[in-house]
C-alpha cells in the first residue's frame, strides 16, 4: 500500500469502526435474545406435547412483559452515587493529567454524570420522603 492510501484509509477506519462495534454489540444482543425465546417456547412446545401442566406462576412470568417489573427500592440512590462517582472520578482525571488545557474539558464532560447522579440522588431523597 502506498502513502497516499493509507492516509486516506486510517481516517475512515476510525470514524466508521465505533458505528460498526455499536451495531454488532446490539445485533449480538439482540440475536442471543431471540435464540432464548425460541428455546423456551420449544420447551414449552414438548412439555405441552407430552401432556405436562404447565404451573401458573410459570406462565405469568412468562407473559408478564420485563418492562413493567416494578423498580427496587435503591435503584436510584445506587445508580445516582455510581453517577456521582464517575463525574468526580473524569473531573479529578482532568486535574490529574497536569495540563492547564485538559481540566476545562474534563470538568464540563465530568459534570454530566455527576449532575445526573445528583438528579437521581434528588429522586430518592424525593421518594423516600414522599412514602413515609
Amino acid at each position: 500500500m502506498n502513502e497516499a492510501t493509507l492516509a486516506l484509509m486510517i481516517p475512515i477506519f476510525s470514524v466508521t469502526m465505533p458505528f460498526l462495534l455499536a451495531g454488532g454489540i446490539v445485533g449480538f444482543v439482540t440475536y442471543f435474545r431471540y435464540r432464548r425465546r425460541r428455546e423456551v417456547q420449544e420447551t414449552i412446545r414438548i412439555a405441552i406435547e407430552k401432556g405436562q401442566e404447565l404451573p401458573a406462576e410459570f406462565l405469568e412470568t412468562i407473559s408478564s412483559p420485563k418492562n413493567e417489573s416494578k423498580p427496587k427500592k435503591d435503584q436510584d440512590l445506587r445508580r445516582g452515587v455510581v453517577l456521582i462517582a464517575v463525574g468526580l472520578g473524569i473531573g479529578a482525571f482532568g486535574f490529574l493529567v497536569g495540563e492547564d488545557d485538559a481540566v476545562g474539558p474534563l470538568m464540563g464532560i465530568g459534570s454530566i454524570p455527576f449532575l445526573i447522579g445528583l438528579a437521581l440522588t434528588a429522586l430518592w431523597i424525593l421518594r423516600t420522603r414522599h412514602n413515609q
